[in-house]
Protein backbone atom coordinates (compact mmCIF):
# COMPACT_ATOMS: atom_id res chain seq x y z
CA UNK A 1 0.00 0.00 0.00
CA UNK A 2 1.34 3.34 -1.04
CA UNK A 3 0.23 6.34 1.04
CA UNK A 4 0.96 9.97 0.13
CA UNK A 5 -0.03 12.98 2.18
CA UNK A 6 0.10 16.70 1.46
CA UNK A 7 -1.69 19.74 2.80
CA UNK A 8 -2.99 22.45 0.47
CA UNK A 9 -4.82 25.44 1.96
CA UNK A 10 -5.45 23.51 5.18
CA UNK A 11 -6.99 20.54 3.38
CA UNK A 12 -5.26 17.19 3.81
CA UNK A 13 -4.96 15.34 0.51
CA UNK A 14 -4.36 11.62 0.80
CA UNK A 15 -3.38 9.47 -2.15
CA UNK A 16 -3.72 5.72 -1.71
CA UNK A 17 -2.66 2.91 -4.03
CA UNK A 18 -2.56 -0.86 -3.71
CA UNK A 19 -4.44 -3.02 -1.20
CA UNK A 20 -5.59 -1.69 2.15
CA UNK A 21 -5.49 -4.49 4.73
CA UNK A 22 -5.40 -4.45 8.54
CA UNK A 23 -1.71 -3.49 8.87
CA UNK A 24 -1.88 -0.66 6.35
CA UNK A 25 -5.18 0.53 7.81
CA UNK A 26 -3.58 0.89 11.25
CA UNK A 27 -0.77 2.99 9.78
CA UNK A 28 -3.24 5.10 7.80
CA UNK A 29 -5.35 5.65 10.92
CA UNK A 30 -2.36 6.89 12.93
CA UNK A 31 -1.27 9.27 10.17
CA UNK A 32 -4.76 10.71 9.74
CA UNK A 33 -5.22 11.10 13.50
CA UNK A 34 -1.98 13.10 13.62
CA UNK A 35 -3.51 15.56 11.15
CA UNK A 36 -6.75 15.75 13.15
CA UNK A 37 -4.85 16.35 16.39
CA UNK A 38 -2.91 19.16 14.73
CA UNK A 39 -6.17 20.91 13.84
CA UNK A 40 -6.94 19.70 10.32
CA UNK A 41 -10.56 18.82 9.62
CA UNK A 42 -10.97 18.62 5.83
CA UNK A 43 -9.70 15.55 3.99
CA UNK A 44 -9.73 14.40 0.37
CA UNK A 45 -8.89 10.71 -0.03
CA UNK A 46 -8.01 9.72 -3.59
CA UNK A 47 -8.60 6.00 -3.95
CA UNK A 48 -8.20 5.60 -7.71
CA UNK A 49 -5.16 3.38 -7.16
CA UNK A 50 -6.80 1.17 -4.52
CA UNK A 51 -7.62 -2.32 -5.78
CA UNK A 52 -8.79 -3.81 -2.47
CA UNK A 53 -9.96 -2.56 0.92
CA UNK A 54 -11.00 -4.72 3.86
CA UNK A 55 -13.34 -3.91 6.74
CA UNK A 56 -10.55 -2.41 8.84
CA UNK A 57 -9.73 0.02 6.03
CA UNK A 58 -13.38 1.00 5.73
CA UNK A 59 -13.49 1.40 9.50
CA UNK A 60 -10.58 3.85 9.43
CA UNK A 61 -12.33 5.99 6.83
CA UNK A 62 -15.59 5.97 8.81
CA UNK A 63 -13.75 6.89 12.04
CA UNK A 64 -11.94 9.78 10.35
CA UNK A 65 -15.23 10.97 8.82
CA UNK A 66 -16.82 10.97 12.28
CA UNK A 67 -13.92 12.96 13.77
CA UNK A 68 -13.89 15.41 10.86
CA UNK A 69 -17.65 16.04 11.21
CA UNK A 70 -17.29 16.57 14.96
CA UNK A 71 -14.71 19.26 14.18
CA UNK A 72 -16.85 20.93 11.50
CA UNK A 73 -14.99 19.34 8.61
CA UNK A 74 -15.58 16.59 6.09
CA UNK A 75 -14.04 13.72 4.17
CA UNK A 76 -14.31 13.55 0.39
CA UNK A 77 -13.64 10.21 -1.30
CA UNK A 78 -12.42 10.40 -4.92
CA UNK A 79 -11.58 7.92 -7.62
CA UNK A 80 -13.57 4.87 -6.51
CA UNK A 81 -13.57 2.15 -9.15
CA UNK A 82 -14.10 -1.56 -9.66
CA UNK A 83 -14.68 -3.80 -6.67
CA UNK A 84 -13.79 -1.02 -4.22
CA UNK A 85 -16.57 1.14 -5.64
CA UNK A 86 -18.96 -1.82 -5.49
CA UNK A 87 -18.05 -2.38 -1.84
CA UNK A 88 -18.81 1.27 -0.99
CA UNK A 89 -22.17 0.90 -2.75
CA UNK A 90 -23.03 -2.45 -1.08
CA UNK A 91 -22.20 -1.14 2.39
CA UNK A 92 -24.07 2.10 1.63
CA UNK A 93 -20.98 4.14 2.46
CA UNK A 94 -21.86 6.18 -0.62
CA UNK A 95 -24.53 7.71 1.67
CA UNK A 96 -21.99 8.45 4.42
CA UNK A 97 -19.24 10.11 2.40
CA UNK A 98 -19.10 12.88 -0.16
CA UNK A 99 -18.13 10.74 -3.19
CA UNK A 100 -16.58 12.48 -6.20
CA UNK A 101 -15.43 11.09 -9.52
Amino acid sequence: MKQEFNVINGQVNVGLAGSLYVEEAAILRERLLEYIHSGHRDFVVDMKGVDYIDSSGLGVLVAIQKRALQNGGRVIIKGLQGTVKELFEMTRLTKVFDIQA
